[in-house]
C-alpha cells in the first residue's frame, strides 16, 4: 500500500524558515517525480516546486523561486522542502505527490507547469502557517 506522510508544518513569523518532509512507503521514491502542492483557503489547490526521477531536475513556481528548496534523500526514500524567507501568503496546507509521469513536472513557455491530474498518491497535508 503506497502512503505518503507530510510532516514539519507549524506556525512561523515572516521571514523565518520551516522545512517540510515527506516520507514514502510502498513505493522508491527516486523512481518517481515527486511534486509539492499547496492549498490555501477557498483557492485552488497550486504546484510549487517538483523534482524528476531521470535526473533530479528541479522546477519551482515563480512564487517561491530563490525561497524554497526541494531535495530527496533516497537512503531515507523521503523528500524535504525547505521554505525560506516565508511570507504570509505562504499560508496554506502543503502536500507532497508522486507522478509516474517525468514531464509532469518542467518549465511551459517559461512558466512552471505541473499539473495535479497527473499525479496519483498523494498525501495528507501539513498545514503551515506564516503571521507575526
Amino acid at each position: 500500500q503506497v502512503q505518503l506522510v507530510e510532516s514539519g508544518g507549524g506556525l512561523v513569523q515572516p521571514g523565518g524558515s520551516l522545512r517540510l518532509s515527506c516520507a514514502a512507503s510502498g513505493i522508491t521514491f527516486e523512481r518517481y517525480a515527486i511534486g509539492w502542492f499547496r492549498q490555501a483557503p477557498e483557492k485552488e489547490r497550486e504546484g510549487v516546486p517538483c523534482m524528476r526521477s531521470n535526473d533530479d531536475s528541479t522546477f519551482y513556481a515563480d512564487s517561491v523561486k530563490g525561497r524554497f528548496t526541494i531535495s530527496r534523500d533516497n537512503a531515507k526514500n523521503t523528500v524535504y522542502l525547505q521554505m525560506n524567507s516565508l511570507k504570509p501568503e505562504d499560508t496554506a496546507v502543503y502536500y507532497c505527490a508522486r507522478s509516474v509521469v517525468d514531464i509532469s513536472c518542467t518549465y511551459v513557455s517559461g512558466q512552471y507547469y505541473s499539473p495535479t491530474v497527473e499525479y496519483d498518491y498523494w498525501g495528507q497535508g501539513t498545514q503551515v502557517t506564516v503571521s507575526s
